[in-house]
C-alpha cells in the first residue's frame, strides 16, 4: 500500500513539472499512472469496490499508453495529435463511467478485467494501448538520431509501464515501483533528453536562410551596379 501511494504521489509532482514544460498529454499519462497507483493503495488498504475498480481501470487501462503515445506524437510535430487526444480522453471517460461492471470484490487483490468487464471495454483498452505503444516506438525510431537520449528514456517509460501493468495482478508493490519508475524516466526524456527543432521549426529555418541569401544576392546586384 505505502509503495503504491508512494508513486502516486511521485507521478502527480513530476505531472505537475511536465505541465509547466508544456508537455500536456506526457503529464496526463503521468496523472494517470497517480489515479492508478492511487486505486491500487485504496484497494490494498479498505478492499477493492466499484468507483476504485473504475478509476484504476480508466486510469490504467484506457489512458495510460494511449496519452503517451500521443506526448510523443505531438512532440514530433504532429498537430492533429492534440485534438485526437482530446476526443479519446473524452470517450475513454464515457466507457468509464457507462460500462457494467460485473461481480463482487472480495479481497484486497487486484481484480481482473475479464471477471468485470464486458468485451466492448476491454477491447477498446487493448486497441489504444497498442497504437500508443506503437507510436511511442515508431517516433522514437523516427527521431533517435535528434533525441537518442530523450527517446531511448520514453520507450523505457513505457516499457516500465508495460511491466506495471503486468504485475497488478500478481505483486502490487513491484507494480507501483515500476509505476513510479515510468515516471521518472518520462521526466527525464523531457528534461534531461533533448528537444531537438521539430519538423516545422526546420522548415522555418530553412526558410529563414533561403530569405535571407535571396536578399544577400539581391543587395549585391544592386552594389554592383
Amino acid at each position: 500500500m505505502l509503495l503504491s501511494f508512494a508513486a502516486a504521489l511521485v507521478s502527480l509532482r513530476l505531472a505537475g513539472l511536465l505541465v509547466r514544460g508544456r508537455r500536456f498529454a506526457w503529464a496526463g499519462g503521468l496523472l494517470a499512472f497517480a489515479a492508478a497507483s492511487a486505486a491500487m493503495a485504496w484497494g490494498s488498504a479498505h478492499g477493492w469496490d466499484e468507483g476504485s475498480f473504475r478509476v484504476y481501470y480508466l486510469a490504467g487501462a484506457l489512458l495510460s499508453a494511449p496519452l503517451l503515445g500521443i506526448g510523443s506524437l505531438s512532440l514530433a510535430g504532429r498537430r492533429w495529435a492534440a485534438p485526437a487526444g482530446l476526443l479519446y480522453t473524452g470517450l475513454a471517460i464515457g466507457i468509464a463511467a457507462a460500462m457494467p461492471v460485473h461481480g463482487t470484490f472480495g479481497s484486497s487483490d487486484v481484480p481482473h478485467a475479464q471477471d468485470h468487464v464486458d468485451t466492448l471495454a476491454r477491447v477498446v483498452a487493448i486497441a489504444a494501448s497498442s497504437l500508443g505503444t506503437v507510436a511511442v516506438v515508431v517516433v522514437a525510431v523516427l527521431t533517435l538520431r535528434r533525441r537518442p537520449l530523450g527517446n531511448a528514456l520514453v520507450v523505457a517509460a513505457v516499457a516500465a509501464a508495460g511491466i506495471a501493468s503486468a504485475l497488478t495482478q500478481t505483486a502490487v508493490a513491484a507494480a507501483a515501483v515500476f509505476f513510479a519508475l515510468a515516471a521518472v524516466l518520462l521526466y527525464g526524456a523531457v528534461t534531461y533528453g533533448g528537444r531537438g527543432p521539430s519538423p516545422g521549426r526546420g522548415r522555418a529555418i530553412r526558410q529563414a536562410r533561403a530569405s535571407s541569401g535571396s536578399r544577400a544576392s539581391t543587395s549585391s546586384s544592386n552594389s554592383s551596379r
